[in-house]
């Protein structure tokens, strides 16, 4: 088993995090790994992203990762905070090359039959598949999935606690990403933990 796909078998759900604030980043951590869910990205889309990734990473039994790597320079930045795993929204050569030569566990975006072709074609066989709703949901990952037999994906994007259900019944899906889990603003650590829980226990 690759390394990407052992983070993607600990647990159904990934929580996509967006956190403003760093002083929010331990007790958020704290409360999704209590609840069952170890593998935490953290998206750099803040200012504070990366110190975030580094206060998680203080918390045991965090696997804490990067996500919204878009190019080799975040890439450095991320794995220089401790990334233990890099997501991106897509997948480029540039970007795909550098996470191969770091040896980090990469899971980049993909939309499209000529995407994961190219994923392929450098020797990836696990994807995140985004923006999922937006790209026409469970019937597009169907389709685009029934001619890559052994190809697996984390569908991120538009997921609800309602939906990930559906999507985790899916052959080719190992897990999938969830903001819903953290919502915006000061972290109410128990609705936190309430809801990794409820995620934690979905079928897959």
């Amino acid at each position: 088993m690759s390394p990407i796909e052992t983070i993607m078998r600990m647990a159904p759900v990934i929580p996509v995090l967006v956190i403003e604030d760093v002083a929010h980043a331990r007790p958020i951590a704290e409360a999704l790994v209590k609840g069952g869910l170890p593998v935490l990205e953290v998206t750099l889309r803040t200012a504070g992203a990366l110190e975030v990734i580094r206060e998680m990473k203080q918390v045991e039994g965090a696997v804490v990762g990067a996500g919204t790597v878009l190019n080799p320079h975040a890439l450095e930045d991320a794995l220089e905070a401790g990334s233990e795993f890099i997501v991106s929204p897509g997948l480029t050569d540039p970007l795909a090359k550098a996470a191969i030569a770091a040896g980090v566990p990469f899971l980049p975006g993909t939309a499209t039959s000529s995407d994961i072709m190219r994923g392929l074609d450098l020797g990836l066989d696990r994807f995140k598949f985004f923006p999922a709703e937006a790209n026409g949901g469970i019937p597009a990952l169907k389709a685009i999935a029934a001619p890559f037999g052994s190809v697996r994906f984390c569908p991120t994007g538009g997921i609800t606690a309602a939906t990930a259900p559906d999507w985790l019944a899916l052959d080719a899906v190992l897990c999938c990403g969830g903001s819903w889990l953290v919502p915006k603003g000061p972290p109410d650590v128990a609705a936190i933990e309430a809801a990794a829980r409820a995620a934690a226990a979905l079928a897959r």
